[in-house]
C-alpha cells in the first residue's frame, strides 16, 4: 500500500482509539458507573468529596462508597440524624462540619462510620455532650469541639475512646474541669492533647494535676478562663515555665487570674512576691527522705516514646541498667529507686533522656534528713518522761520533809522510870510496840506524876486498868498478872510464867 493508505490506517485507528481511552478511564475512575457519580453542587477528587458552601440543608445522598474524606463544613445542616449515612461507609476516615449551625447529633449518628479517625464538629451551636454520644467511634484520633456552646459533658460522652490523641474543647461554657478524663488513664489511655481554654473554669484540682506525667502537662491548654488566684495554682504555672512546657511557654500573656479586690485579671506568673498573696517561687523536683527510708525519683519527661534513659547520681556513678546494684535501682518505668538511705546519699540526680527527634535532661534534689522518721518522736517522748521524773522526785522529797509524822518534842524532858529487870523479857519480846513513851501526833503530852492509874506493860498508861499485885520474895519466880493489851493476852489465855 501507499503512503496515503497507511495514513488512512492510521487515522482509522486513531479514531477508534480516542472513545476506548474514554471509557477506559471511566472504567477506572471510582466516579465511574460502579461506583456511583458526584453529589451535585460538590467537588469530588478521587476518593475526597468536598461540599463546603454549597448551601446545603441536609447531607447529600447518596453517598459514593469509597468516600475516605468528607468536606460538609460552611453549611446549614443543623441537624445530624442517625440516618444521615443510610448505607455503611466502610473507607471514611475524615468527616468535617464545623460552621454548620449544628446544635443536634443522634447518639446513633455515626454507627455507620466505624473507622473514622477524623471528626470536626466546631463553631456550631452544640450544647451538650449526651452519653455514650461518641462511643461508635472506637478508632478515633483527634475531636474538634472548640467555639461550641457546651455547658455540660455527661461522664459517659467520651467512653469506648481508646485512641483518642487530641481533645478541643476551648471556647465552650464548661465550669467544671472534667478530671475523669486524666485520672489514670483509663478513660482516655492515648490522650496527649487537651484544650480546655477560653472556658467558664474558676477553680482547677491543682495537686491531681501536678501529678499527671509531663507529656501530658505539656499539651494541656487552661489559659483564658477566670481562675482565681492562689498560690498552688501559681506553683502548677510556674513550674510549668521552669520546664518549659508548651502550654505555659506558648501562652503565658493568656495565663490570668483574678484577685478579690483587683479590678482586673492579673498574670499568673506575676503572684511571686505580690502582695496580698506573696507566693513564693517554685521549686523543681525536690525529694525529702530520711535515713533508712525507701525513695523514687520519677524521670517526668515531656517526650513520649523515648528510646533510652539513664541516671548519673550526685556522684557522677551511672545506673543504666535495670535492677541496678547496692543501693541505686533503675525501675522498668524509668524511675530509680534509692533503698536505705544514707547521708551521702543527697544531692541532684540527672535523668538523661534520649527521644526519637530531640533529647532532655531532668534534675531531681534529694534532701536526707539526718535522722530516721521516728526519731523525733522518740526524743521527745523520752524529754517528756525525764520531766515527769524529776517533777516526782521533788514531790517526794517535799512529802519527805513537811508531811512525815514527828515525835512530840516536849515529851523529852520526861524520862521514864527504868522498867524492872523481870519485865525486860515481856516488854522486848513479847511487846508490838517499843518500850519506850511515843508521843501521839496532834495530842499534848501527858503527865507521868503519880495518879490512880500507873503503867501498865509496853510503858502505856492505862484507864481503870488491872492493878499489879505486891511483889513476892523466894526463889520462886513471881506469877505475873496478864496484860490485856499485851501479845501475850492475844495469843494466849493462861498467864506467862517467867
Amino acid at each position: 500500500p501507499g503512503p496515503c493508505d497507511a495514513a488512512g490506517q492510521r487515522a482509522a485507528m486513531g479514531g477508534v482509539g480516542v472513545p476506548l481511552a474514554w471509557l477506559l478511564l471511566a472504567l477506572l475512575s471510582p466516579w465511574g458507573a460502579a461506583g456511583g457519580s458526584c453529589p451535585p453542587r460538590c467537588v469530588c477528587a478521587s476518593n475526597i468529596l468536598s461540599c463546603s458552601q454549597a448551601v446545603l440543608s441536609a447531607v447529600p445522598a447518596p453517598l459514593p462508597r469509597f468516600t475516605a474524606v468528607l468536606d460538609l463544613s460552611h453549611n446549614n445542616v443543623t441537624r445530624l440524624r442517625a440516618d444521615w449515612a443510610p448505607g455503611r461507609l466502610a473507607h471514611l476516615h475524615a468527616l468535617l462540619l464545623s460552621h454548620n449551625g449544628l446544635s443536634f447529633v443522634s447518639t446513633e449518628a455515626f454507627a455507620h462510620v466505624p473507622h473514622l479517625r477524623h471528626l470536626d464538629l466546631s463553631s456550631n451551636r452544640l450544647r451538650a455532650l449526651e452519653e455514650n454520644l461518641f462511643s461508635d467511634l472506637a478508632e478515633l484520633e483527634v475531636l474538634l469541639l472548640y467555639n461550641n456552646e457546651i455547658s455540660s459533658v455527661d461522664r459517659t460522652a467520651f467512653e469506648n475512646l481508646a485512641r483518642l490523641r487530641k481533645l478541643y474543647l476551648g471556647q465552650n461554657r464548661i465550669a467544671r474541669f472534667p478530671l475523669e478524663l486524666l485520672r489514670d488513664g483509663s478513660r482516655l489511655p492515648q490522650l496527649a492533647l487537651l484544650d480546655l481554654s477560653a472556658n467558664r473554669l474558676r477553680s482547677l484540682p491543682v495537686g491531681e494535676l501536678q501529678a499527671l506525667p509531663a507529656w501530658l502537662r505539656d499539651r494541656l491548654y487552661l489559659h483564658g478562663n477566670p481562675l482565681a488566684c492562689d498560690c498552688p495554682l501559681f506553683q502548677l504555672v510556674a513550674r510549668g515555665r521552669r520546664r518549659r512546657l508548651s502550654a505555659v511557654m506558648d501562652f503565658q500573656e493568656e495565663l490570668r487570674c483574678l484577685l478579690p479586690a483587683a479590678p482586673a485579671p492579673v498574670g499568673i506568673l506575676a503572684l511571686a512576691g505580690r502582695q496580698p498573696l506573696n507566693c513564693s517561687e517554685a521549686r523543681e523536683a525536690v525529694l525529702e527522705g530520711h535515713l533508712g527510708d525507701t525513695v523514687t525519683l520519677s524521670c517526668d519527661t515531656r517526650l513520649r516514646g523515648v528510646r533510652s534513659r539513664h541516671w548519673v547520681t550526685p556522684g557522677g556513678e551511672r545506673v543504666l541498667e535495670e535492677g541496678g546494684n547496692g543501693s541505686a535501682a533503675l525501675l522498668a518505668n524509668g524511675s530509680l529507686q534509692l533503698r536505705a538511705l544514707r547521708p551521702e546519699d543527697a544531692g541532684t540526680y540527672a535523668c538523661w533522656v534520649a527521644g526519637p527527634l530531640l533529647n532532655e535532661t531532668l534534675y531531681v534534689e534529694l534532701l536526707v534528713h539526718n535522722f530516721t522518721l521516728h526519731g523525733p518522736h522518740d526524743t521527745l517522748n523520752t524529754a517528756y518522761t525525764t520531766l515527769v521524773g524529776c517533777i516526782l522526785s521533788v514531790v517526794l522529797v517535799l512529802i519527805y520533809l513537811y508531811l512525815t509524822p514527828c515525835r512530840c518534842c516536849c515529851c523529852r524532858g520526861a524520862e521514864k522510870p527504868p522498867a524492872p529487870r523481870d519485865d525486860s523479857i515481856n516488854s522486848s519480846v513479847l511487846s508490838a510496840t517499843p518500850n519506850h513513851a511515843v508521843g501521839v501526833p496532834g495530842e499534848p503530852c501527858r503527865s507521868h506524876s503519880a495518879s490512880a492509874t500507873g503503867p501498865g506493860q509496853n510503858g502505856r498508861f492505862k484507864v481503870g486498868g488491872t492493878p499489879q499485885p505486891p511483889p513476892q520474895h523466894g526463889p520462886k519466880a513471881q506469877r505475873k498478872v496478864s496484860d490485856p493489851d499485851s501479845v501475850s493476852s492475844v495469843f494466849s489465855d493462861t498467864p506467862i510464867v517467867v
